[in-house]
């Protein structure tokens, strides 16, 4: 580990391509370094000291590695928000993290209302609000580094990113873990040592994609652990499935970090367009963060060969992982434990569950992905176990092991539905109707039946060459009940022009769900 990093391959190699933006700008090394620097000097001078906090609302940008970078060396926590929030949402997360600065981007105009609203509920500091565009009240942030030297900082020491996470219930909660005295360089590389798991190497020709927001924990934990091994980065400003296969072709691209839906928008572009691009490069292009249909992978893998991996984690630790070949074996699985991790799979009343049988997901806390909610002891406590000594944390996930120890799920505890005593399981049904070609997209919940306590709802995005109609209804019924067992088929159907997700492809369920529990008692 000790010739990784970003800060060593930027001062022994300036001249390497560090970044690509989303216009194609080529950022080097060093002179992203040198931003870095800047940066990392004016915040200091500002009073930001070790252990304070940095809260951004950025698109992907070059500048949220700068900022990253930036606190990265110098024992700060930086406070990634979602910039589709709405302004109370990031006033919470502003006042909760105990922020220092705000840097945010009034590039899209709710993100600059949001921005505004937010700063002003909260009386934020005039002085520490910065922003990568002119915004009323915030300094730019050119004028914020200005006159700062770009020679390196003394005094490194690593610091970390502080996710928020707000499960299903309640205000989000900062996922919070200790700094790590020592060497930015060091212990970020230790960090980016979680690439190897899916045989990615330090400085082996690697590029890695972005299509995905940055402020989702793995984006910016894979892309970062990119630079960290010496990988060059391409960023895209937000998913286009035919722009990814245009840079995929252009600049050979090797790596990403990918969700099912985009898997699925990928697969929907016309053949003749598919074709006009060569994705032999890739080599590692890694998905999570949902469940991915059985037929979405499997043409995946016939398309982009075996460089599909796949993992299971959280924002707050995990894991398990597969790649193309053991998941072609035990198709939906995703995998098995990986080097320090444990799963263990507990039914309702708490005893560890038989092979193929289902119960709650937990996952050993290891003393390197060990956090505490911040301020949040109760929260804390309350989703981890003491098992024979060792520390299980879980999310809300069911699934089962099979006899080889292959981990499969089946959703998530707040998203099933229980029919008549029944357990249905949402992700099922899903995946079930995206195989239908005039299905763009499709969320199914349980909504409240009288007789059965639920019934089972579908809501379906059609593709963009089809309209709604009672023919289209049959069709898809006709299609489910050829498919699914007669207690999985939905009560009925209704069409939406877009399901709300956000650029990440996570589905916000719950927006389509509530309004039908308003006045019956909430799911829990």
């Amino acid at each position: 580990m000790s010739e990784l990093g970003f800060y060593r391959f930027a001062n022994n190699e300036p001249e390497a391509i560090a970044l690509i933006e989303p216009s194609e700008k080529i950022w080097t090394r060093g002179k992203l370094l040198a931003k870095t620097n800047q940066l990392t000097h004016a915040l200091r001078n500002f009073g930001v000291q070790k252990g304070d906090v940095i809260a951004t609302v950025l698109p992907n940008s070059v500048e949220y590695y700068i900022v990253y970078l930036a606190c990265a060396q110098s024992g700060f926590y930086m406070v990634p928000i979602n910039w589709h929030l709405a302004g109370p949402e990031i006033a919470y997360i502003l006042e909760d993290s105990g922020a220092k600065a705000f840097i945010a981007s009034g590039e899209v105009p709710a993100m600059e209302e949001a921005c505004l609203k937010a700063v002003s509920a909260i009386n934020f500091p005039m002085e520490g609000r910065i922003s990568t565009t002119n915004m009323e009240s915030f300094i730019h942030l050119n004028d914020f580094i200005k006159g700062y030297p770009n020679t390196n900082p003394d005094e490194r020491t690593a610091g970390q990113v502080m996710n928020y996470t707000s499960g299903t219930t309640g205000k989000p909660k900062g996922v919070k873990r200790a700094l790590v005295e020592g060497n930015p360089d060091d212990i970020l590389s230790m960090f980016a040592m979680i690439l190897s798991f899916f045989n990615i190497q330090p400085q082996d020709g690697n590029v890695h994609i972005v299509g995905s927001p940055l402020y989702h924990t793995a984006v910016l934990v894979h892309s970062s652990a990119a630079l960290h091994y010496g990988h060059s980065v391409i960023l895209m400003e937000k998913f286009d499935a035919e722009k990814m296969l245009y840079l995929i072709d252009k600049y050979k691209v090797t790596t990403s970090h990918m969700v099912p839906t985009q898997f699925h928008r990928l697969l929907q572009l016309p053949d003749k367009i598919k074709n006009k691009y060569d994705c032999s490069s890739t080599r590692t292009m890694i998905h999570a963060a949902a469940p991915c249909p059985i037929h979405t992978k499997q043409a995946m893998i016939k398309w982009w060969g075996n460089s599909i991996w796949e993992y299971y984690a959280a924002t707050e630790g995990g894991g398990t992982i597969v790649n193309a070949e053991d998941w072609s074996k035990f198709p939906g699985t995703v995998g098995k434990p990986w080097p320090g991790a444990e799963i263990k799979i507990l039914t309702d009343e708490g005893s560890e569950a038989e092979p193929g049988s289902q119960g709650t997901v937990y996952m050993q806390l290891s003393e390197a992905t060990k956090f505490e909610y911040k301020d949040d002891k109760k929260k804390t406590k309350k989703e981890r176990l003491i098992i024979e000594d060792k520390i299980y944390f879980t999310v809300g996930d069911i699934g089962y092991v099979n006899q080889e120890d292959y981990l499969f799920l089946c959703d998530r505890k707040i998203d099933m539905i229980i029919s008549g005593g029944a357990n249905i399981y949402p992700a099922e049904i899903e995946s079930v109707f995206l195989m239908h070609p005039k299905v763009a997209d499709v969320a199914v919940f349980g909504i409240p039946n009288d007789e059965w306590g639920e019934e089972v709802k579908a809501v379906i995005e059609l593709n963009n060459n089809q309209n709604p109609s009672d023919q289209i209804s049959s069709e898809l019924m006709s299609f489910a009940q050829e498919n699914l067992a007669k207690m999985k088929l939905p009560r009925s159907i209704d069409f939406i022009k877009k399901l709300p997700r956000d650029e990440n492809g996570k589905l916000y369920k719950r927006r389509l769900r509530d309004p039908y529990w308003k006045n019956h008692s909430s799911k829990v």
